[in-house]
């Protein structure tokens, strides 16, 4: 692995010792400091996806800018919490990711700047804001291993309540994940049909089916329906795609009720010490060679009007598309939580 300096984020604590990557996921050894070296031709980055997903757009940057790349790798709402406890001293210079219910509300932490490449941007995924560079489109998704689930039906989210299913379902708490923040989102639309407030008793249902167990993070969702410990989960997108692609037996079902496709952004943390760096960094993860790399070998789709969706994923026309009112996500997202919270403890 090229990545240069992979560093712990422990809040509160003076030294960084170790490393999650992802949502809740991988431990790496820690090497430097975020933020030392103000003057160094580098980067610092705040990021909650995969090692797997980081390191070969990282590697790529640094062959063909020179920019050294520092990765700070832990969860969304850790890392969030750590941009603001720094506002009056940035210690990073870029968040890259988050889902847009989960970063939106946080706006006023980021630069205005958009990317050399907009004008390839697909047109629902303009950087309207000025601080919001999307960078890929991440539909929602129930993994499902093919060898656990015998020939019990998954068709969308009414089959999750499935007696059958209690306890073998993958769900990480999202108010630590932003993939199933972005579930809850979707069930409370979709269980709706349309209308958040009419999803609820869904939700109090499912919450029983989970038997008690709620995830740290989104890469447990994935790996613990690839690994065979759960016989379905609640992710995202690439979460599974890779284990498809890689003949794992796993298959991903876009939910017959509706399925919430949103863009993940990349951001510049207000003040970054360097600048010039950090959107070098956003117009290349823009780029057509970042967004092919991200489509051909990451699995992801691209957020770009000339890259083609991942071979082997649904093309978009084929996914039954809803949406939500990111008003009303924005304005309820943490009494939506304590809801969420509330009945998890109260069905169990």
């Amino acid at each position: 692995m090229k990545l240069k300096k992979i560093i712990a984020t422990l809040l509160g604590a003076a030294m960084l010792t170790t490393c999650f990557a992802g949502c809740g996921g991988d431990k790496q050894a820690a090497k430097g400091s975020a933020g030392s070296g103000d003057d160094e031709n580098k980067i610092v980055i705040y990021c909650p996806h995969p090692l797997s997903f980081i390191n070969p757009l990282v590697e790529e940057f640094e062959k063909e800018s020179g920019v050294k790349v520092e990765v700070v790798a832990a969860g969304t709402g850790e890392l969030l919490k750590r941009v603001e406890s720094e506002k009056a001293n940035p210690l990073a210079d870029i968040f890259w990711g988050g889902s847009l219910s989960t970063m939106k509300p946080k706006a006023d932490l980021f630069e205005q700047y958009k990317s050399v490449n907009e004008d390839h941007i697909q047109q629902a995924f303009k950087n309207e804001e000025g601080s919001i560079t999307r960078f890929t489109d991440i539909p929602s998704v129930i993994m499902v291993n093919t060898d656990l689930i015998g020939d019990i039906k998954v068709e969308g989210y009414e089959d999750l309540l499935n007696p059958a299913l209690k306890g073998k379902i993958a769900m990480a708490d999202p108010s630590k994940s932003s993939s199933s923040y972005e579930h809850l989102i979707n069930m409370l639309y979709a269980m709706g049909k349309g209308n958040p407030d009419n999803g609820w008793d869904y939700i109090k249902k499912f919450c029983a089916n989970l038997d008690g167990k709620l995830l740290s993070g989104s890469s447990a969702v994935y790996k613990g329906v690839a690994d065979g410990e759960y016989a379905v989960g609640c992710t995202f997108e690439e979460g599974g795609a890779k284990y498809v692609a890689d003949g794992a037996h796993v298959k991903l079902v876009y939910m017959k009720e509706g399925v919430i496709s949103k863009p993940d952004g990349i951001y510049i943390i207000k003040n970054a010490k360097h600048m010039e760096n950090a959107k070098k960094f956003i117009d290349f993860i823009t780029s057509k060679n970042a967004q092919t790399l991200i489509t051909q070998k990451l699995h992801r789709r691209s957020v770009r009007d000339d890259v083609p969706a991942p071979v082997g994923l649904l093309e978009k026309s084929q996914i039954n598309t809803i949406t939500d009112n990111e008003e009303v996500v924005n304005k309820n997202k943490k009494s939506w939580l304590d809801k969420f919270k509330d009945i998890f403890t109260s069905v169990q």
